[in-house]
């Protein structure tokens, strides 16, 4: 009986393994890719324990279930493996493709290391929460300021949260923020009014209104507020990008996006209302419609769109098996910038699944945190 328990395990194993290469169908399924996507180095003892404990345990009356599971260990172990050997290979080109596209600049870390799985958690850095909109109201829009540490007129990184524009907050991986504030860099965090009880353009506004309250405040603050740059994820790399490419701030010197939609209509074409999330639901509430019932919205919410000469220089960061955003969302945008002239680079892990950088230490986090630095210090260069 034992010997049909431990070949269910690790056919198990192998079956959660294989999601560093495969699209997750579900919503549960992608969750647990991001586990084996990000801990699969340590979640590697598993099969390896298990192997060793079928090795152990002999062949007994039945040498295909021996074999079997001893199968199913290697598969496990090769795709949990799999994220960091690939790390390593983006990691190897990284530091050439940041340098050429935005200057040398000195980062105190490499871009991926086995040691990375073991670092530090880093500064501890208390949030301020600060009211910089609708004060007094019901609405009051709230940002928690993180302050540079040992730096006086620091860059603000202005941190806008993902949640598909109608959930998530400012809190999310609030560690990263903490991480940043230790590199020198202020961070504010900013929150932004929710779909579908306020459709766009009120959130790219309300981001607009954040910039605009960290710049009147900046002494108080020890930002230098003409050193700015816009940093998203998912639903919030979109506003992020909006608001950088859309009458563009001059104080605002980049923006960087990670798995982010960038074209509305072309996240409506090739969508289903069957998706991972439901897109169209998504951007309908967004939108307030359909491209042809609200046009402008999607206009002026797609920063494919308003990406031109002159723009941004741009960090583009996207899993290639991200089911939640196509990827195709950040090459394009890449695609663009380039023929248009603008400085940017798309970086793309080929384990990577959206959230890749929910662990700041795991093979997506690393290479996450190397081009992120590097990319703040060169654009924000006095």
């Amino acid at each position: 009986m034992m010997r049909y328990v431990l070949l269910g395990v690790s056919v198990l194993l192998a079956g959660s393994a294989v999601l560093t290469a495969v699209k997750a169908p579900t919503v549960g399924t992608w969750m647990l890719g991001i586990l084996v996507g990000e801990f699969g180095h340590f979640l590697v003892v598993l099969p390896l324990g298990l192997a060793v404990w079928t090795v152990a345990r002999g062949v007994g009356g039945s040498a295909w279930v021996f074999g079997a599971t001893l199968v199913a260990c290697a598969v496990a172990g090769i795709f949990l493996l799999k994220p960091s050997v690939q790390a390593g290979r983006v990691a190897a080109e990284l530091p050439g493709r940041l340098e050429r596209a935005f200057g040398k600049v000195e980062v105190e870390r490499e871009a991926f290391s086995v040691a990375g799985f073991f670092a530090s958690g880093g500064a501890e850095v208390k949030a301020e929460a600060r009211v910089f909109a609708q004060a007094g109201t019901a609405e009051a829009l709230t940002l928690d300021f993180y302050r540079a540490q040992g730096v006086a007129k620091a860059p603000c990184v202005i941190v806008v949260h993902g949640g598909g524009w109608d959930s998530g907050d400012r809190t999310q991986l609030a560690g990263w923020n903490a991480w940043l504030a230790g590199r020198g860099f202020a961070v504010a965090a900013v929150s932004y009014r929710l779909a579908p009880a306020h459709v766009w353009p009120a959130q790219r506004d309300d981001v607009r209104t954040a910039v605009a309250y960290l710049k009147s405040h900046a002494a108080e603050l020890g930002v230098d507020a003409e050193r700015l740059v816009l940093l998203g994820r998912s639903a919030g790399g979109q506003i992020a990008e909006a608001v950088a490419y859309d009458e563009p701030d001059a104080a605002v010197r980049g923006v960087i996006a990670l798995y982010a939609p960038a074209d509305m209509e072309f996240a409506w074409k090739f969508t289903s209302e069957r998706d991972v999330l439901d897109s169209k639901k998504l951007i309908r509430q967004l939108t307030g419609g359909t491209p042809e019932t609200a046009a402008e919205n999607f206009v002026s919410a797609s920063p494919y769109l308003a990406a031109k000469r002159g723009a941004v220089p741009t960090l583009l960061m996207h899993g290639t098996i991200d089911s939640l955003v196509w990827r195709r969302q950040s090459e394009r945008l890449a695609e663009k910038l380039t023929a248009e002239g603008v400085p940017n680079v798309f970086v793309e892990l080929p384990w990577g699944t959206h959230a890749f950088d929910f662990n700041r230490r795991g093979p997506g986090g690393q290479i996450s945190a190397f081009a992120v630095e590097w990319f703040l210090r060169a654009v924000t260069k006095r």
